[in-house]
């Protein structure tokens, strides 16, 4: 384990990421309206991102300054294999998200999540899954009403034919 006062792998390198994020977000609110006035739609995204930068090029500051951890490596204490894995599962569901919809996409990701990181069955992995799915559909999609891609799965209809089973639509 490194102290705080040595640099972990990496670490400056994303220190500077997040700065130059954070200058390209200040740009971009300054896109929204200038600086015309404090109460201007853009006022609040600039001074977010303006305090984002300016908190990102301090701790950048202060990494640079710190020896660098000798008894570390990137890959295999920072960023270790299942690191990339989940990276690769990330851009898979972003991609299968408008093609097959919510519910199959994030279905595919839960299950596969479940079952590589607690290391048990795949009767557990699909169970947690299916849980987790319908607490997070109810909660989104009926309690708050959020649009989600309905992709394959005919959802409208679906909750059509519930609504009239419980006489919602009377």
């Amino acid at each position: 384990m490194t102290s705080n006062t040595t640099r972990r792998p990496g670490e400056l390198a994303f220190t500077l990421f997040l700065a130059v994020v954070s200058l390209f977000l200040l740009w971009t609110a300054f896109g929204i309206s200038g600086f015309e006035a404090l109460s201007s739609p853009g006022a609040v995204p600039m001074a977010t991102t303006f305090a984002m930068l300016a908190t990102a090029l301090i701790v950048a500051v202060k990494t640079a300054r710190r020896p660098a951890a000798a008894d570390e490596k990137l890959g295999r204490d920072v960023l270790p294999p299942l690191v990339f894995v989940f990276a690769l599962f990330l851009l898979a569901y972003a991609l299968l998200l408008k093609p097959l919809g919510f519910l199959p996409t994030s279905a595919l990701f839960l299950v596969g999540s479940v079952k590589i990181l607690s290391g048990r069955g795949w009767g557990f992995a699909v169970g947690v899954s299916a849980l987790s799915l319908l607490v997070i559909y109810v909660l989104f999609r009926i309690v708050f009403t959020v649009l989600m891609p309905a992709g394959i799965v005919p959802e409208g209809e679906i909750l059509q034919a519930l609504r009239g089973l419980f006489g919602a639509g009377r």
